[in-house]
């Protein structure tokens, strides 16, 4: 790895979605991504890329993979890396999300990592800072680099996406990591089908560009992708299924209802998973099939690069003299 400047294909400010990015412009994210997965495995990991610059993790909603992979992300690439707890903050003593803008932006970060749970609050925190910001998950909207690193897990797999099937299977109405990823995936050339009961299908989701499908083995025939997503309990606000039991009969994987899809389909899921909900454990656990934790190991090479590339893009302001 070299500290050139990056791939300026990708010539934005900030990462608050998929939606509207080029193929070309999701290319050299997944390219630049692709130089680090072999560092990470290195004894040696830490590099001097960004000393100096300062990149702080905002999260509203509790995480382990996606800040932890951002934290890593971060110090391996020699950043000061601040994790703020909402929990403590001034946020939990009324602070208002532009107060906490107002104030994060005095002191002066380079990039500001967000999860909010209300979609857009993202972009809104973006209009009011100066420095880069990277959408580390917003409401039910975009959670733009765990769609990079769900491409980044099936292009090493596989060598390439254009062609490819891929099912998204289970809670598609709460889900960002969802619509994300059809947002990609359409962009660079796959087929997408949404698998779902009717419930947890949002209206109009064709409109992105999938096709919809409410019985399991019909929407996995022939698949080359499954990606099961988590029951996101704590966003339903009503009865959308009778019970997880009867939830795992009907949209449950297990080898009975992969059997539908190609022979070697690779198996994803975004974490955190419900064994025995949406998948079964020994479905989960298959080596020669599961690549979900390919995804939990490359998520640190995407955030890298994406740390790497809008770092760059927001170079520090000049030197000024202080006056005495």
């Amino acid at each position: 790895m070299t500290e050139d400047v990056p791939d300026r294909r990708y010539p934005h400010r900030h990462l608050l979605g998929i939606a509207g990015l080029g193929a070309d412009e999701i290319e050299s994210l997944l390219d630049l991504a692709d130089t680090y997965v072999e560092l990470n495995r290195r004894t040696e990991k830490k590099q001097s890329l960004l000393r100096g610059r300062t990149i702080i993790n905002l999260f509203f909603e509790s995480s382990t993979r996606t800040r932890t992979s951002f934290e890593l992300a971060g110090k391996r690439l020699g950043a000061d890396t601040i994790n703020m707890s909402v929990d403590v903050s001034s946020i939990k003593k009324g602070e208002t999300l532009l107060d906490t803008a107002t104030t994060l932006n005095a002191m002066h970060p380079d990039v500001l990592v967000v999860r909010h749970p209300d979609s857009g609050a993202v972009m809104l925190l973006a209009s009011k800072v100066n420095c880069a910001v990277i959408n580390a998950g917003d409401g039910s909207h975009e959670h733009p680099t765990q769609a990079l690193l769900d491409a980044l897990t099936i292009r090493r797999r596989l060598g390439h996406i254009d062609g490819l099937t891929v099912a998204i299977c289970g809670d598609i109405m709460h889900s960002r990591v969802a619509r994300s990823n059809i947002h990609l995936l359409n962009t660079m050339g796959a087929r997408v089908r949404a698998v779902a009961p009717p419930t947890l299908v949002p209206t109009g989701i064709e409109r992105l560009g999938c096709e919809v499908f409410h019985d399991m083995r019909e929407g996995l025939r022939d698949c080359d992708i499954v990606m099961m997503l988590r029951l996101q309990s704590e966003r339903m606000r009503g009865s959308y299924l009778p019970s997880t039991r009867e939830y795992f009969r009907f949209y449950g994987l297990d080898y009975d209802k992969l059997a539908a899809a190609r022979p070697g389909a690779l198996i994803m899921h975004p974490g955190p998973m419900n064994r025995g909900v949406e998948i079964d454990g020994t479905v989960a656990d298959d080596i020669t099939r599961s690549v979900i934790l390919d995804q939990v190991e490359l998520g640190v090479a995407v955030r890298m690069a994406c740390l790497e590339i809008l770092s760059a893009n927001n170079p520090p302001a000049p030197e000024t003299e202080v006056a005495r």
